[in-house]
């Protein structure tokens, strides 16, 4: 890691505390495969669940006959919209999906009926019992077409989820050079390792507990109480051990099917999904099409940017709406843009229903920017680093929501460290073919490659936005066990695998100053602790936990004034024990950042975002140009994350986002054709082995910004946004093409026109 330019404010205790890397409390039993996933939870009388879904993207339901799923011997229950006892209707941000299908599908793989058997195998042939005649209709597939004015409705409101207008400055600025593109990002799945899965048990009290992976177990409880007529204390959930999420599992899945099943054959329901089902179950990124153009003087200088954004929501709202807004305001990228003009809209379509994944709008517009201002580097004969140091943002600048950037902004030196970094070598000696284009697959020996370097920066909100009360909850208890001062911390924060419970314990043996903390496992009896996303958790969580600590603190301290007769600013561990003796301290705190505004509906002005996080990217590749095969030789980054609070785990989200990148940049897409997903596996859907993930070396700046927990940014995203345009830079200095659509196919780069 790189020395911090600025001063951390926050110093850092031994043993486990902020700025440590601790051992992980689930990590060994993750490696050595120990480790309780929510698909493996188990109870001894349960039955299997199973669901059986529309294989039409568009289509009316004449009747649904469940009679001979009902006499197959083992099933305990078939469940149709019409068992839905509250409102058959649930969302994340909007109401408008079905638990169960009523008289329409609107995409390949929606929800239609229910099963409750005494065997898995049992399940499956009950739901191909249930007989279903459909009226099919022609699907809408279009998110462009889809608002236009000759497309039919899917939902009664229209077909526009949600569009955001954004303007500053002169709306008819003109400019010495301008370039213009089309860009489309096609649809990335968050390809999490563990299946959607989850137990619910049926209580005396008539209520249910539901053991889930999720990334937000109290807007799971909303919805499910919503959709079983509930009151919240008979709606208990507790998260489950979750293999993966990357904003997969914000939405519901088998929530509220396995509380049903479990309600009506008043026994225990698990549901696990193969992962076909996973595609069809979980919501996918956003697939986009988008126009700009860039106007600037001869020098280089930014004079304006338009943009016209289309976002592919699929069948239903989801996270479409905050979606849109994030690739409204951050469209423009980490520039300084005076005159700005953005249009996105969110689109209703028959395709698979779209909301969060890691970069949430960012992602979409990252990949179009950044190929824009290599395309005006080379108008302008510019280096493609200088043209964007030019224009980079500094503490200070202003969004294109006039908002004002009022913590670090270090673009110019993310992109000058990349740049910076020795350059990899090329193959020296006996030739390795793992590091050539295709592998050992022996497509290569070298003749045809060529290498190419790209560069590319990006940048994204950290939390949530445009006034959405974002806070988080933590209780701590504090008492003397065994002799030691002993704390344990309970919020509802969902660990999704991205370290937060090493964080939570971290922050306590700071604050505190005590070594054994344990962290309570996750679950609705205490308050909101937010959704695992906007990367917020290690900052609102994070937050909540310290201020905790503090109200904690503060009442020991004044124990010990009654205790020692005099105030003490410090207390050790023996004198915890001392003034404690038999008593519990107990706190329950609700956190919140500095509070955001919601955009201006007609000019997108306010402060919408509470945080900015930067990361830059210097991609190498080899080409074969001749089989179009890519290698990502090495993906370097810097990144600024205010302060690592755990320095490994910041690593491990830098890797990661990159890597997911990476992906999208030149393999990951579910193809999706005329609605129906046609490629629903991990054998058809590709995702980064080891072999292709290459180096990545980091360079992470420690910018404190003085508005957050220890000076803290956000760090999951940022990286996922410029990892993929640096990958595509790189391919286009190598073969030369323009490369407007990723991920990038073989068939792109051996020949001029991009397939449609």
């Amino acid at each position: 890691m790189t020395s911090p330019t600025r001063e951390s404010t926050v110093s850092t205790r031994s043993g486990g505390g902020v700025g440590d890397s601790p051992l992980r409390p689930d990590g060994t039993l993750k490696v050595r495969g120990e480790f309780a996933y929510s698909s493996d939870l188990w109870h001894e009388d349960m039955l299997w669940g199973a669901t059986l879904r529309s294989p039409h993207p568009y289509a009316r339901i004449r009747s649904v006959d469940i009679s001979e799923a009902l006499k197959l011997p083992g099933v305990y229950a078939v469940l149709t919209h019409t068992d839905v006892p509250g409102t058959n209707l649930y969302g994340l941000e909007h109401p408008d999906q079905p638990v169960l299908a009523v008289d329409v599908v609107r995409y390949h793989g929606e929800a239609i009926a229910l099963v409750a058997a005494d065997h898995p195998e049992t399940a499956r042939r009950a739901i191909k019992k249930i007989e279903v005649e459909y009226d099919v209709m022609t699907p809408v597939v279009d998110a462009e077409a889809a608002v236009g004015p000759e497309a039919p409705l899917l939902h009664p409101g229209g077909n526009t989820v949600r569009k955001v207008h954004i303007e500053r400055g002169d709306q008819h600025a003109t400019a010495d050079v301008v370039v213009k593109g089309v860009y489309e990002v096609g649809m990335q799945d968050q390809a999490f390792l563990g299946p959607e899965s989850g137990l619910a048990i049926p209580a005396e009290d008539g209520g249910v507990d539901l053991y889930v992976a999720t990334q937000w177990l109290h807007v799971d409880q909303k919805q499910i109480c919503f959709a079983l007529d509930l009151p919240t204390d008979k709606v208990r959930l507790t998260l489950a051990g979750v293999g993966g999420a990357f904003g997969g599992r914000e939405d519901l899945s088998i929530q509220v099917h396995a509380c049903l099943l479990a309600l009506h054959t008043g026994k225990p329901v698990k549901m696990v999904y193969n992962r076909e089902e996973s595609f069809y179950g979980h919501v996918h990124r956003h697939p986009a099409k988008l126009y700009y153009e860039h106007g600037a003087d001869r020098d280089g200088t930014l004079v304006y940017v338009r943009s016209r954004i289309y976002l592919d929501g699929g069948a239903y709202a989801s996270s479409t709406p905050a979606v849109v807004a994030n690739a409204a305001t951050l469209g423009v990228g980490p520039y300084n843009v005076d005159n700005v003009t953005v249009d996105c809209w969110g689109s209703y379509t028959n395709n698979p229903p779209c909301g969060a994944m890691r970069g949430f709008g960012a992602v979409q517009a990252g990949f179009a920017y950044e190929s824009q201002m290599d395309k005006l580097a080379e108008a302008l004969g510019l280096d493609p680093v200088e043209v964007r140091v030019r224009n980079a943002m500094t503490e200070g600048s202003v969004m294109p929501t006039g908002q004002v950037i009022d913590s670090a902004a270090p673009v110019a030196e993310l992109l000058r460290l990349v740049r910076e970094r020795p350059l990899p070598a090329g193959q020296d000696g006996p030739l390795d073919l793992t590091a050539m284009p295709g592998g050992v697959s022996n497509t290569t020996h070298g003749e045809g490659v060529v290498r190419g370097i790209g560069y590319a920066v990006g940048i994204k909100n950290i939390c949530f936005s445009e006034g959405f009360d974002d806070y988080s909850t933590a209780r701590l208890r504090l008492e003397v066990i065994n002799g030691e001062p002993a704390a344990v911390i309970h919020t509802a924060a969902a660990e999704v695998g991205q370290g937060l419970v090493t964080i939570q314990q971290q922050i306590v043996r700071t604050e505190l100053g005590i070594e054994q903390v344990t962290v309570h496992p996750a679950d609705t009896t205490v308050g909101n602790g937010g959704s695992t996303s906007a990367s917020r958790q290690t900052y609102v969580t994070g937050g909540a936990v310290k201020a905790v600590c503090e109200a904690v603190r503060e009442k020991l301290l004044k124990l010990a004034v009654s205790r020692f007769g005099e105030p003490r600013s410090e207390l050790t561990s023996a004198d915890i024990v001392a003034v404690l003796g038999d008593d519990v301290i107990e706190e329950t705190v609700e956190w919140r950042h500095r509070p955001t505004t919601a955009l201006d509906p007609e000019t997108g002005q306010g402060f919408a975002h509470v945080q900015y996080g930067f990361a830059a990217h210097r991609a190498v590749v080899d080409v074969d140009v001749e089989l179009g095969l890519v290698k990502v030789v090495e993906l370097a980054c810097a990144q600024d994350v205010g302060k690592a609070l755990n320095p490994q785990a910041v690593l491990g989200q830098i890797h990661g986002g990159t890597t997911q990148g990476l992906g999208l940049a030149v393999m990951e897409e579910i193809q999706v054709s005329q609605g129906k997903v046609r490629n629903p596996s991990f054998t058809d859907y590709l995702i980064p082995t080891v072999l292709d993930t290459p180096p990545m070396p980091v360079d992470v700046l420690e910018l404190a910004d003085p508005h957050a927990p220890y000076g803290l940014r956000g760090v999951g995203e940022p990286p996922t946004i410029s990892s993929t345009p640096a990958v595509v830079a790189a391919i286009r200095a190598a073969t030369g093409l323009a490369l407007t659509r990723v991920p990038v196919r073989p068939e792109h780069l051996t020949t001029q026109e991009i397939p449609r």
